[in-house]
């Protein structure tokens, strides 16, 4: 076989292994040394010795390396540490009972209350697997008791649990800053219009199906809803702190007054002041933070390892040739390349979780960019969108395994994928938008930092 055919065999024996079960980050470390060294085959052996001379062990050295001293990567555990104390703090429960009275006059009060919680609470952790785990055991029973559908309900907690990839500070741009290159500040720009559309339309699509069908979402008991007086205190006391703290962590980033890994460790903080302002912070749950924390993040730093070992060997091998040559032999329009590399990344999120395609495949496409004059953050909020059907494409939609998970036998899997589906058409709409439209991701990181120049 030549090297090329070898780098192809990898990347699909790569994609069988972890459809097969095998963790991720060990088995792009296990593949990655082991065609690395046959990459790398030092010429003439003369004793065991040699054996380990080979030219792999010190790319995999320093490919370790890098990542720990990585700048941008800081971050990273500090909004992690920011989520999980947040989500140990009994904010968001209150926060998504005062929602759900405030909104009680509008048709599906409670899904709404569900989809603006997650949001709020997706941009203080950008992890998933918390906020559909964290909502499945708040929100759901709510619904349920209220005699909600099971579908919609699931479905609603699902598309809204997802959100905190793509809303900013996300994690996912962070680590699509430090693959591509780019300016993380320019990527949370470039994501807040299409975060914010892409939670307006799942409301919008709430309102409307409650509207057309009414028995899927019944209105809360006059006898149930609070005084005014205190619905909008207990607004108030939950909904203004938490998106105090955000909006300054947020905006310290997009105004230039602290990187990434500064605002997280304001964030960090802030989150620990309004535990203890809600009399929540205690030694186990500190605890739980940060041990969640530090295995979140050892799984992120050795993904990078694992991945920037397995893209140097592939790339080494004419992987990344290959495939060039495959894409620019077609005579593409601009236009047509977009389409064809949102569609294979569309049907890698059927196995694949999003931290897999970003690190292995997005930088197939990166080099690309500049051949069909793409600008490379519009091309990264396309992918940030498309992200978001990893998590909601049947068979493998991680969020619907994440809600099956924490509710049991209180709902079927195949429930679950009816109530998601209606969400994956938005946001498939969403990205055909924001193509019509690019300014809804290029103006505003266009306004605050000048006009992108490649």
């Amino acid at each position: 076989m030549t090297d090329p055919q070898v780098a192809i065999l990898m990347l699909f024996l790569f994609i069988g292994l972890v459809m097969l079960g095998f963790p991720i980050a060990f088995t792009l470390l296990a593949m990655g040394v082991g065609f690395g060294y046959y990459a790398y085959f030092p010429v003439g052996i003369d004793s065991v010795s040699d054996i380990f001379s080979n030219n792999i062990f010190y790319l995999l050295n320093q490919n370790t390396y890098s990542v720990m001293e990585n700048d941008t990567l800081v971050a990273i555990p500090l909004f992690l540490f920011m989520g999980y104390v947040v989500a140990r703090a009994n904010i968001v429960d209150r926060l998504f009972f005062s929602l759900q009275m405030a909104a009680h006059n509008l048709p599906g009060s409670m899904a709404i209350a569900a989809l603006i919680t997650c949001a709020v609470f997706s941009t203080a952790t950008g992890i998933v697997g918390a906020v559909v785990t964290l909502m499945g055991l708040l929100a759901y029973p709510a619904m349920a008791n209220a005699n909600y559908d099971k579908s919609f309900a699931s479905g609603v907690i699902c598309a809204g649990g997802t959100l905190g990839i793509l809303i900013p500070p996300s994690i996912m741009l962070i680590v699509y800053a430090a693959i591509a290159e780019l300016s993380p500040l320019r990527l949370y720009a470039a994501a807040v219009f299409p975060g914010l559309i892409l939670a307006g339309f799942y409301i919008v699509y709430v309102l409307i199906r409650v509207y057309l069908n009414p028995s899927i979402a019944p209105k809360p008991k006059l006898e149930d809803v609070p005084p005014v007086s205190k619905i909008y205190l207990d607004l108030l006391v939950s909904f203004v702190p938490l998106t105090v703290l955000i909006a300054l962590v947020l905006g310290s980033i997009l105004g230039g007054l602290a990187t990434p890994a500064e605002a997280a460790a304001m964030g960090a903080f802030g989150a620990l002041i309004l535990a203890v302002l809600y009399r929540s912070l205690t030694w186990q749950k500190m605890k739980e933070s940060v041990f969640l924390t530090a295995k979140a993040t050892a799984m992120v730093c050795w993904l990078f390892v694992g991945s920037w070992t397995f893209a140097s060997v592939f790339s080494i091998l004419g992987g990344h040739t290959v495939i060039e040559h495959w894409v620019l032999g077609m005579n593409l329009e601009p236009w047509q390349f977009l389409v064809l590399a949102q569609l294979i990344i569309f049907f890698l999120g059927w196995p694949l979780e999003w931290s897999e395609i970003l690190i292995i495949f997005v930088p197939i496409f990166l080099p690309l960019l500049g051949i069909f004059d793409v600008n490379p953050y519009f091309f990264a909020m396309l992918v940030a969108l498309n992200l978001q059907t990893s998590f909601l494409t049947p068979p493998m939609a991680m969020s619907a395994y994440y809600l099956k998970g924490v509710l049991k036998k209180r709902i079927e899997l195949i429930d679950i994928f009816k109530g998601i589906l209606p969400y994956l058409g938005i946001v498939i709409a969403s990205m055909v938008l924001m193509y019509q439209f690019p300014a809804i991701a290029l103006w505003f990181p266009d306004y605050l930092f000048g006009e992108y120049i490649p």
